[in-house]
């Protein structure tokens, strides 16, 4: 049976890991707002709203949840890390949920300690946070940016992260080839991608068994789609949507991916419409070059902006530099975008276990853009191409 969740144990190892960089340094207990983070040490994963929530990793105690009153049942469903739970009503409340958590920190005998915290402000929330800072409300602590923290740990995956989003891109073949299959001139590309993440995800549940469900809000077990990126649109790299149905001869950028156990890969191509125009060809073969250059560049010891000069160089002797929109790639895992960045200015050095899109793309206002995305894992003596579907330009030309 394939995996499907990060384990109790590698959860309880992360939280060693974190104590470990409290006591290295000096700090009583990390005070988490996102709430990635809160499902990477966890495997608790709810959805954000305006209510302020906090996850304590004390270096010594109960791992305790701040949070609205909504939570306070959802919580032991999910994970059975968080020992304690404390909770507000509602926000903004007759009193503010950051007066709330002063409170509690006190209980918690940190109201004049040491705390790393990833937010000064101590909340956040999807509107924006509207309200005093933590700071403000316990002027004995002592508190320390450390948002760093769990931004280091994610950047190497773990044997059983490498899993997910291995059978994610399993999941994500399967949804891109029904894609194609489903795609004819005429059509609304919403009605194709609708039909093909449905159907994907169906198998994906029969075959990953009752244990499977999505794990992160807002997303679809399997899923792949255009996003609008259809005929001169397929030249805006975040499109959204399209109001008028597939044509012959549209240029068509795909993207599909599944989430297993929270992680999810990047799949993403072009596909024409009809045979393939001069033009096309042209490009195509450009976008495609590039990307071989780059996935030649991975490996342990590169730093990102190795691959991304790796493809710019490939656009610049093109002489198509002034339609780059967008860097080479950029990490992936529990998000679709994490660090770290394939770009020019990012010095970071790849390691063994890193996870990152390799998807250098030009668009040409007006006529169609040019994009293939690969989810690339970093080994110990090169690279692995995670994701498999075809890229050339005769298997993605839709009859």
């Amino acid at each position: 049976m394939p995996k499907i969740y990060i384990s109790q144990k590698e959860y309880e190892r992360r939280i060693e890991l974190v104590r470990k960089e409290l006591t290295k340094r000096k700090l009583d207990a990390l005070y988490l707002t996102s709430g990635t983070s809160f499902f990477y040490l966890t495997g608790y994963s709810y959805i954000p709203t305006e209510r302020p929530a906090a996850l304590i990793i004390p270096k010594k105690g109960k791992i305790t949840f701040l949070g609205p009153l909504l939570e306070k049942d959802h919580i032991p469903l999910k994970t059975k890390l968080i020992e304690e739970i404390k909770t507000y009503t509602d926000y903004p409340g007759e009193k503010h949920p950051i007066e709330h958590f002063a409170q509690f920190l006190k209980e918690m005998k940190l109201h004049n300690k040491r705390i790393g915290i990833d937010n000064p402000a101590g909340a956040a929330g999807i509107w924006g946070y509207k309200g005093p800072s933590i700071k403000d409300k316990l002027p004995k602590a002592k508190f320390v940016l450390a948002k760093d923290i769990i931004e280091n740990m994610r950047l190497v995956k773990t044997e059983e992260e490498i899993e997910l989003i291995k059978e994610s891109a399993k999941w994500a073949n399967l949804a891109h080839t029904l894609l194609q299959e489903y795609t004819t001139a005429g059509m609304w590309d919403v009605e194709i991608s609708i039909t093909a993440s449905y159907e994907a995800s169906l198998m994906m549940k029969k075959a990953l068994g009752p244990e499977y469900m999505p794990t992160r809000y807002g997303r679809f077990p399997a899923s792949a789609g255009f996003r609008g990126q259809v005929g001169p649109m397929s030249a805006i790299p975040h499109a959204i949507a399209t109001n008028r149905n597939i044509q012959t001869g549209d240029v068509l950028i795909t993207g599909a991916t599944a989430d297993v156990g929270g992680y999810s890969c990047e799949l993403e191509r072009t596909m024409i419409v009809g045979e393939p125009s001069a033009k096309q060809k042209k490009y195509f073969k450009i976008m495609l070059k590039a990307q071989e250059a780059a996935l030649k560049a991975f490996k342990p010891g590169a730093k990102c902006s190795d691959v991304d000069k790796a493809a710019r160089k490939v656009f610049i002797k093109a002489g198509v530099e002034e339609f780059m929109r967008h860097h080479t790639g950029h990490g992936l895992g529990l998000e679709p975008h994490e660090p770290p960045w394939l770009d020019i200015g990012d010095q970071t050095v790849l390691k063994p276990g890193m996870v990152l899109s390799c998807e250098p793309g030009i668009y040409i206002p007006g006529f169609a853009g040019f994009r293939h995305s690969d989810t690339v894992l970093i080994t110990e003596d090169g690279a692995e191409v995670i994701t498999y579907y075809p890229r050339d330009l005769d298997s993605l030309t839709v009859e």
